[in-house]
């Protein structure tokens, strides 16, 4: 019964995740109908997609502690609720000021989410086993609602209107507030302290500035004021480091870094999260721009990389029995290094094969860090730290992400102007001045800028070679991580209430 309970618990908990998940991708194909509607200008579409990652990113490591101090389980019931009636505000905005507003209080909402989830899932399961796999179900729930995100919003957006793309995540909150309570065990840290307003602050300014100045680098002509954002983001997280390490009861517990195991899967999942969001942002533009595949059939082509990462991170479990963790992940990156270098020889008739066979085997390669890496970092950790942990972690997966669109964007697009000879900043830009030259002339600009492109493509294959590699070696490098008894753990059934 103990473990019934738990296991019906756990499909309590993923809905959240794969609801998140999608929020975080559903938006980009009902952009341009919300926008008709409402009447949004550019600078407020782009608040309306951002404002949400943006908030989730900000705020995931003040949620991961405060759950720590005041209770997951309850942490997760708040969450949810302002999540569900938030949807409904969004799905029924009148105007872009509202729905910003909307989709900035989701984002503070989905915080909340991630963290208690993960930490949850530590107190839940006592045997190490099971306690992996179902981190792996958690994962995978997680990449697979960021594949079928924009599939799902197209299926909508085909039969109803724009605000039916929120209200999906009503009846999942929903279910999660009338079972959470059955289910889920409630588990709070008897250690911990006030929460640290200071700390809250300058974790958020940190975070923000830094995610706000990566994304604008690729689309601002003059980088200087992502600049200043970056620079002021390294001062005040700086800052953020040096209180942290003097409170007695730190908003994020930065001794914890202190072990190596912990600290390789942070870089590795961060790093990682860098060379697929970066191979993403190219090949999602190359179904559209080269290929000229429309946007809908561009995420069904797409859907196989959030999907081959969901199976990979599910037989993550099942390597780890017939091999060392460590080696599973490092084999995992092997393949996907693999993967990405096929999308070096994409080009000509062959082009979306290799597209496709690279961004699958890419992706089913991360699958085991993604899974066991995520467990070797809670899983090192006392229980009572388990919400900071997992705070970090997800902290990680969202830098990275966010690195990866600025960084590889960057490299692609000086690859880019390079073969074009500086005629042109970009393929969008070249196929808007092909518009107005004759026919010949257009045909000539528009395959010479698809062939700069391209190579963009391949450069950016090569650099997430370079980064995958070089995770693999970290990771067998590192020491087997501590491993937390089952002992150590609280007893489901006495912490239920």
């Amino acid at each position: 019964m103990r473990v019934n309970r738990a296991w019906l618990g756990l499909i309590v908990l993923v809905l959240p995740t794969f609801l998140v998940a999608i929020d975080m991708t559903a938006l980009l194909l009902a952009l341009p109908q919300l926008a008709a509607d409402l009447g949004a200008t550019n600078v407020q579409q782009l608040w309306i997609s951002d404002s949400y990652g943006f908030m989730v990113a900000g705020f995931v490591i003040t949620m991961g502690t405060l759950g720590d101090r005041i209770g997951r389980r309850r942490l997760l019931m708040i969450g949810g609720a302002a999540f569900a009636v938030l949807s409904v505000v969004a799905a029924f905005a009148t105007g872009p000021l509202m729905l910003i507003v909307a989709r900035t209080l989701l984002g503070v909402a989905g915080a909340t989410l991630a963290p208690s989830t993960l930490a949850l899932i530590t107190n839940m399961f006592r045997d190490e086993r099971q306690r992996g796999q179902a981190i792996a179900i958690w994962a995978t729930c997680q990449f697979t609602g960021g594949a079928l995100g924009p599939v799902l919003a197209g299926f909508l957006l085909q039969h109803f209107w724009w605000g039916s793309v929120f209200l999906v995540a009503v009846p999942a909150m929903a279910l999660l507030l009338l079972a959470g309570p059955a289910l889920l065990p409630e588990f709070r840290s008897d250690q911990a302290g006030r929460l640290d307003l200071a700390s809250v602050g300058l974790s958020l300014a940190t975070v923000l500035l830094m995610v706000y100045g990566v994304k604008q680098l690729t689309v601002e002509s003059v980088p200087v004021v992502p600049a200043v954002a970056l620079v002021l983001g390294v001062v005040i997280g700086f800052l953020f480091v040096r209180r942290q390490l003097r409170l007695e009861t730190p908003l994020l517990d930065l001794r914890l870094l202190r072990n190596r195991p912990f600290t390789a899967v942070l870089v590795g999942l961060t790093f990682a999260g860098i060379a697929m969001a970066g191979t993403g942002l190219l090949v999602t533009q190359y179904l559209q721009s080269v290929l000229g595949f429309s946007p809908f059939a561009s995420a069904m082509l797409f859907a196989p990389m959030g999907l081959g990462v969901a199976v990979g991170t599910m037989a993550a479990p099942a390597l780890s029995r017939r091999m060392k963790q460590t080696t599973a992940i490092a084999g995992g990156l092997v393949g996907s290094a693999l993967g990405s270098l096929l999308l070096v020889g994409v080009d000509g008739a062959y082009a979306l094969p290799l597209v496709m066979i690279g961004i699958t085997v890419l992706a089913l390669g991360v699958g085991p860090l993604f899974a066991l890496g995520t467990g070797l970092v809670v899983g090192s950790v006392p229980p009572e730290r388990a919400g900071s942990a997992a705070s970090m972690s997800e902290t990680g997966n969202y830098l990275g992400g966010s690195l990866g669109l600025a960084l590889l964007g960057v490299v692609a697009a000086v690859v880019y102007r390079s073969r074009m000879d500086g005629t042109s900043d970009s393929l969008a830009g070249a196929v808007a001045a092909s518009q107005d030259l004759p026919a010949g002339q257009s045909a000539e600009l528009l395959h010479t800028a698809r062939e700069a492109f391209t190579a963009g493509l391949h450069v950016t294959g090569v650099v997430a070679a370079v980064i995958f590699a070089g995770l693999a070696v970290l990771i067998l490098t590192m020491r087997p991580a501590t491993r937390t008894t089952p002992a150590a753990l609280p007893d489901y059934e006495a912490t239920h209430s």
